[in-house]
């Protein structure tokens, strides 16, 4: 899984149409391999987009979980240690 791509589920409160869009390009440009696409294949890499974000939220709405939901800043602060961690001189 890309890097970039954070966990959207489970989290209070619930991702934003924004942060749901984001996944979605980065998800695009993995698999298309191209960061920014030619004018060519702007047209469709856009429609892809839309189609993933779409998916996205759908599967975030319907997505259930027994446990409590995550705080944001918890994570952020979670992920931080861990890079400070990996990228330690």
């Amino acid at each position: 899984m890309c890097r970039n791509i954070r966990t959207l589920h489970n989290f209070e409160p619930p991702a934003s149409e924004e942060e749901i869009r984001g996944a979605a390009l980065q998800y695009v440009r993995k698999v298309s391999g191209s960061n920014k696409p030619s004018q060519a294949n702007l047209e469709a890499f856009g429609r892809a987009v839309d189609a993933v974000a779409l998916a996205t939220g759908r599967l975030l709405d319907e997505l259930v979980s027994p446990a409590p939901p995550k705080d944001r800043e918890v994570e952020a602060a979670k992920r931080r240690a861990r890079a400070a961690e990996r990228f330690a001189a």
